[in-house]
């Protein structure tokens, strides 16, 4: 048989994301991030770059001190010197320090090319700045050995008077040794002139493979009389991370390992819980009553309530229906043999109005059992409605057990009704409902030859649990298993209908309460177990 779903509940067909792929996706992106954060970011390659430009701006002010005394000492007074700048402000005694901050940043700052290589002077560099550059060349020599900075000294011109190489030829001509010559201090990123292949992660970024200069002027009189010009290759994390390669595995599989077991947590306690509750839902939707079982593994508390609550429903919903199709079996029943012999009485009748051949006393016999008939499908409809009314109660409500009695009394007044224990406690069922259950009790004791009925109570927690008993026929074993059944009566030839204690059980269930048979000496007893209300309620 196929399976039609209705048109209001069928869901639009489109693309939705799984559970398990989005859980994925998820753990990937925490995977990811701290490789997103090197990569786009640069925030620790920006940090190593300013903690070089710090250092070359610290070793350049040192190398400034000495250069500034030699020239001050050994450079004659007739020797020109660069370009004249404005008296300085006078120091405050307070506040003796001109700091230098670092502010090369690889987000903001452009990297130039590759620096030029030097040129020919214009004209040489005066004898007593290539005496000085000689006899501090030994110190950046020895400097150089240490940090691995390249160090250039240069005259006011930009001619290089000290270093390894291009001594005697022109710098002048670079963005940051012209504006050292005017007398201010500059740092500038170019990229990294190699004489060896970087490692391929070395060359992922554009963090990789650039350098630091920085050009640091000499003030002597109020005039520019010379330049440090230092550069060094700062640190860079994808080298370090290439050097560190077996390590940065090692921490990868770290963080690898911990991220499939988080995956592995949650599919064992949502996806995989959910994915079964789903299968089920289509086996029970398809009728295998085998899949109201517990699941597998219920994962989390939350899904394990869920599964509860909705298998619990499937139940009931099962039940219900099982219900209904045994009812309605039992409905056609009964309803078959009243209708059946109404219908053969009137088509008696019917043809003795053609041809009279009975006499008054059968037609009257007739015509008692129409009667009698009738009364019964209307007393059976009534119990029919009452059911229902049973099983879908349209509110709940709070009476006292003392106040049904009374009412109790007034309907069946043959019947001695005798009390005990509280029955002052509010109960969470409306009084109409429960006169529904006593009335059916009271009922069910008076035909079976009853003349005393007690009731008694006591409450156990939320509960009131309340006894029915009655001195009449009893109820033999035989039929002690069917009494809840709906239209099982021993009585139907005196109008009963079997829906008394199907009706009260239905009352009772819809309320949260039950209903049992127990064991006595004489006579039928019951009892009855009514959830006592709230005190908001009372």
């Amino acid at each position: 048989m196929t399976e039609v779903t209705h048109p209001a509940l069928r869901m639009p067909v489109k693309w939705r994301p799984s559970l398990s792929l989005i859980v994925f996706l998820v753990l990937v992106s925490v995977l990811l991030l701290p490789l997103f954060t090197l990569y786009f970011l640069k925030v620790y390659q920006n940090q190593l770059i300013q903690e070089t430009e710090s250092e070359l701006i610290a070793q350049s002010a040192a190398l400034a001190a000495v250069f500034h005394r030699e020239i001050e000492s050994s450079i004659p007074q007739d020797v020109s010197l660069g370009t004249k700048l404005p008296p300085a402000k006078p120091r405050l005694p307070d506040d003796p320090y001109q700091p230098i901050w670092p502010k090369l940043e690889l987000a903001n700052e452009t990297v130039l090319p590759p620096r030029a290589p030097a040129l020919a002077p214009p004209k040489p560099a005066d004898p007593a700045y290539i005496a000085l550059g000689s006899r501090l060349t030994p110190d950046l020599v020895a400097t150089q050995n240490v940090t691995l900075a390249g160090f250039r000294l240069l005259d006011p011109n930009g001619v290089v008077i000290a270093g390894r190489e291009e001594v005697g030829l022109s710098l002048a001509h670079l963005k940051e040794v012209a504006e050292a010559l005017q007398g201010h201090f500059a740092a500038v990123l170019r990229v990294r002139n190699s004489k060896h292949d970087q490692p391929a992660l070395y060359s992922i970024s554009r963090g990789t493979g650039i350098r630091v200069f920085t050009a640091m002027p000499v003030i002597v009189r109020d005039q520019v009389a010379g330049v440090v010009y230092v550069s060094r290759t700062p640190s860079n994390v994808f080298k370090y991370l290439y050097e560190q390669r077996t390590r940065f595995m090692l921490a990868i599989l770290a963080t690898i390992i911990p991220t499939l077991l988080i995956g592995f947590l949650f599919h064992r306690t949502i996806t995989e819980p959910m994915r079964e509750l789903v299968e089920r839902t289509n086996l029970i939707g398809k009728g295998d009553r085998t899949a109201l079982r517990p699941l597998k593994r219920h994962g989390t508390s939350e899904f394990a309530r869920l599964s509860e609550s909705f298998l619990e429903m499937a139940r009931r919903l099962d039940m219900r229906s099982h219900f209904i199709s045994t009812f309605a079996t039992h409905v056609s029943h009964e309803l078959k043999s009243p209708l059946t012999s109404i219908q053969g009485a009137a088509e008696l009748l019917r043809d003795d109005v053609d041809e009279p051949d009975m006499d008054d006393d059968d037609r009257r016999k007739f015509l008692d059992n129409i009667v009698a008939d009738t009364e019964r499908l209307a007393k059976m409809s009534a119990r029919l409605r009452d059911l229902a009314r049973a099983e879908n109660p349209f509110g709940v409500g709070v009476t006292k057990l003392a106040d049904t009695v009374a009412a109790l009394r007034s309907s069946f007044a043959a019947l001695d009704v005798q009390t005990c224990g509280d029955l002052d406690t509010p109960l969470r069922i409306s009084e109409e409902n429960a006169a529904i259950v006593l009335s059916n009790l009271a009922d069910n004791a008076m035909r079976h030859r009853s003349t005393v009925l007690t009731v008694s109570s006591a409450r156990k927690q939320a509960l009131l649990v309340v006894t029915v008993a009655d001195n009449g026929e009893g109820i033999s074993p035989n039929n002690r298993t069917q009494i809840f059944d709906s239209f099982f009566t021993t009585r139907r030839e005196h109008g009963g209908t079997g829906m008394g204690l199907a009706i009260v059980r239905a009352v009772l269930e819809a309320h949260s309460g039950t209903i049992r048979l127990v064991d006595s000496d004489g006579g039928a007893t019951f009892e009855l177990t009514i959830p006592v209300a709230d005190a908001a309620l009372s």
